[in-house]
């Protein structure tokens, strides 16, 4: 069939899938694989997701999104993990649940995480379902 003849128009194809209603949860990581797998593991759950490619722009997103929670790469560019943590906790007093993901194994890093008020600390490769349990059970306590 050629163009002349063909009825519907060409145009980028549509998702049948609603967008998502549920809680906004914000993504902050600069692996570009890792954004990918897990928005579209949010999503697929219901989540709205919000994505961040750094430090600075997580804490930008943080305060102008109003996100219910936060899921926080550590090792990242021109604001770590830990700045965005510090920034949250102390200068802005945002009370966000975060779960923070990190290839980091050393249990020194787990603690201070943990001293800055990180809620779930998850090395990374993880189970997806492990994710999803955590902002389920975060979002669900949040709620209460």
């Amino acid at each position: 069939m050629n163009a002349t003849t063909d009825p519907q128009p060409k145009s980028a194809p549509q998702s049948d899938q609603p967008k998502p209603t549920g809680p906004k949860v914000l993504l902050v990581d600069d692996d570009m694989e890792i954004v990918e797998t897990v928005s579209y593991a949010l999503e697929a759950a219901g989540y709205q997701v919000v994505i961040a490619r750094d430090g600075n722009q997580g804490l930008a997103l943080a305060e102008r999104e109003n996100p219910q929670l936060m899921i926080l790469d550590m090792m990242m560019p021109k604001r770590s993990g830990f700045l965005v943590l510090e920034k949250l906790r102390r200068e802005l007093d945002l009370p966000l649940p975060v779960v923070m993901i990190t290839g980091n194994e050393g249990s020194r890093h787990q603690a201070y995480a943990e001293l800055l008020g990180v809620n779930e600390y998850i090395r990374k490769p993880f189970s997806m379902d492990r994710l999803l349990e955590a902002v389920s059970r975060l979002l669900t306590q949040d709620a209460s």
